[in-house]
């Protein structure tokens, strides 16, 4: 590169660069995530960012996710070692698109080192190349919980999710919001009641899943050109807008299922639905927080029962805020065994940007410091050291002014930071062992012993 060529240091597009703000935005979110999620005794995993790209896309799992591939950038002394890297084949590696399957061959690596049922939290950074757009990332954060069982997983698991969505959602204070479940049983055994084949299924569950993006008559257009008649299509369109109450539904479910052909797939996923809906209740969740929603299908191919989907009232355009369900095969891939799985996933880095957008939350003050401790000359900066210190020992986030200036600017870029509280001393507070704490919320300035400022700044926060 010759010398006077600009560089372009911009973030390459879809690739996101938080501001100290938003940043503790997303710390706070991730550590009141976290408590959550360790109150139901999951325990934290974190895999590579890269795999070997046969593991990520091993039986399928690639779904229709574009993965970055991985390859050396060796300088132009080093290009002899290009076709000794390893990099072909079975060796290629590449970024993981998601958590799930990372998951599957973690398991695999370490199977006789973990107890089962196993629960697991992982909030890594993953990485898609779809196209960047508004709320669309390359490059975002997962915050998943999945639990794996061998051989059987007891749906008081599944019913376990919406308990902790709640837990999360009310503590982060973002309104009312809706956990929509259903059963992927109960829209394959419909299905198969209208004798509709296997290959059609799977097609018909992607385009149901699709019904609130592109609306009911371009469902219907979709479903008839899958090859499904006029008639089923309209039984199709029935089915996924019954609605009422929990319970409501379920006995609508339950009346339908005797008069459905070819039913016992049908009645599976009606009696999973009301085991996991008892526990959801049992497990303290208001009914205000859930509902039975027909129409939720989780569009992936490997849910093979419940399912689930969030969103805030009244900003449902945002999206489903958090989802995920039960599957079967998924994990035991690597290993030849059944085990099933049911987790969920909340996309922050997604989320934050829209709850940003929308006004829902706000970020927070740049800076965690509550307390300036301000610089009136150099000569105490002892004071101010030990001052700081003991002010930190008492529980306070302090910043020093290591740098003498004017005290108007000191205060200025205290307050531009978020941060209330300066602590004044001079010549004359430093000999009396006091100082002057200044609020910049309410602008009040009182004289407070050194002794007693650190419980006066605490119960000022309080």
């Amino acid at each position: 590169m010759a010398k006077n060529d600009k560089i372009n240091f911009s973030t390459p597009s879809g690739f996101p660069e938080f501001l100290p703000s938003e940043k503790r935005l997303e710390l706070y979110l991730l550590d009141t995530i976290r408590r959550v999620y360790e109150s139901y005794g999951f325990t934290p995993i974190e895999t590579p960012a890269v795999e070997r790209l046969e593991v990520l896309q091993a039986k399928g799992n690639q779904g229709d996710n574009i993965i970055y591939g991985l390859e050396p950038i060796l300088p132009p002394n080093r290009q002899a070692e290009k076709d000794k890297s390893g990099d072909t084949g079975s060796e290629a590696r590449a970024l993981k698109f998601d958590q799930t399957v990372p998951l599957a061959a973690y398991i695999a690596r370490h199977l006789n080192d973990l107890t089962f049922p196993f629960a697991r939290y992982q909030m890594d950074v993953v990485f898609r190349g779809e196209r960047a757009k508004d709320g669309r990332f390359r490059q975002f954060r997962q915050c998943d919980i999945d639990v794996i069982g061998r051989e059987k997983l007891s749906l008081l698991y599944d019913a376990q999710m919406p308990a902790i969505i709640t837990e999360i959602f009310e503590a982060v204070n973002i309104g009312d919001f809706l956990i929509r479940i259903n059963n992927r049983k109960v829209l394959t055994g419909f299905f198969q009641s209208l004798e509709i084949s296997e290959t059609q299924i799977k097609s018909c569950i992607g385009i149901i899943d699709n019904l609130e993006k592109i609306g009911e008559a371009k469902v219907k257009l979709e479903l008839e050109k899958e090859g499904i008649n006029p008639e089923q299509t309209q039984k199709i369109i029935d089915f996924i807008k019954i609605d009422g109450s929990v319970d409501d539904v379920l006995d609508k479910l339950k009346h339908l299922s005797q008069t459905l052909p070819e039913s016992e797939q049908f009645n599976l996923g009606v009696s999973e639905l009301e085991t996991v809906i008892t526990g959801v209740r049992n497990l303290g969740v208001p009914d205000k927080r859930f509902c039975i929603d027909l129409a939720i299908a989780r569009g992936l191919n490997y849910y093979t029962g419940t399912v689930y989907e969030t969103t805030l009232i009244g900003h449902e355009a945002l999206g489903s805020i958090c989802s995920g369900g039960r599957y079967e095969e998924l994990v035991g891939t690597f290993i030849g065994e059944k085990m099933p799985g049911v987790g969920i996933s909340i996309g922050l880095t997604r989320l934050i940007s829209r709850l940003l957008k929308a006004g829902i939350l706000n970020t927070l003050p740049p800076t965690p410091a509550q307390v300036v401790v301000v610089n009136m000359q150099d000569d105490l900066m002892p004071t101010y050291l030990k001052v700081s210190q003991q002010l930190r020992q008492a529980g306070l986030n302090v910043i020093t002014n290591f740098e003498k200036r004017q005290l108007g600017k000191q205060f200025q870029a205290a307050d531009k930071q978020g941060i209330r509280f300066c602590v004044i001393i001079g010549a004359d507070e430093a000999a009396a062992q006091k100082s002057s704490l200044k609020d910049l919320k309410s602008g009040e300035q009182v004289e407070v012993t050194l002794a007693e400022l650190a419980e006066e700044i605490k119960r000022r926060l309080t």
